[in-house]
């Protein structure tokens, strides 16, 4: 009977954690996504939509360079993709996509050219692009922020919208 008790302390136990897990996710996904879409809709740009799938693969991307101690572009990848790294502090997503979408000051649109970064602007403005998922992954005082595009933008010659 001892046992049985335990099993369930523990059972309840680990259901909590995971409801804490997937209850941070939610007001995650929605600040991302609104904060992604608030940068295009300054360019009249259609909303991004919401991707569980581009949400998981960013997950397990984070996970892996945290993990690896890594900042890298996933090899090979067929999804645009943004990254943000911290150490020491933590961010929000408002801080995340503000650094991203911060470097609309080195694109200039006319002549379709970026003096310094601007990648990661013109990926959240892509006019092709139509889901975004977003994870971040925390540990030894180090966030790695990963988001995935589909379609992918940033295609050499094009303008993003």
């Amino acid at each position: 009977m001892r046992q049985a008790i335990w099993f369930f302390i523990l059972l309840a136990g680990t259901a909590s954690a995971q409801w804490r897990h997937f209850g941070e996710r939610a007001p995650l996904s929605r600040d991302m996504l609104t904060r992604h879409n608030a940068v295009r809709a300054r360019l009249g740009m259609p909303p991004l939509a919401w991707s569980d799938r581009l949400t998981a693969r960013s997950q397990d991307w984070a996970d892996t360079l945290l993990a690896r101690g890594q900042f890298i572009h996933r090899p090979n990848s067929t999804y645009g993709e943004n990254l943000f790294e911290i150490t020491g502090a933590t961010a929000s997503p408002a801080q995340v996509v503000s650094a991203w979408a911060a470097e609309s000051r080195n694109y200039d649109y006319t002549s379709n050219r970026c003096s310094g970064v601007c990648g990661h602007y013109t990926q959240i403005v892509w006019g092709d692009t139509k889901e975004v998922g977003c994870a971040v992954a925390r540990g030894r005082g180090r966030e790695v922020w990963v988001c995935n595009y589909d379609p992918p933008g940033n295609w050499a010659g094009r303008r993003p919208f």
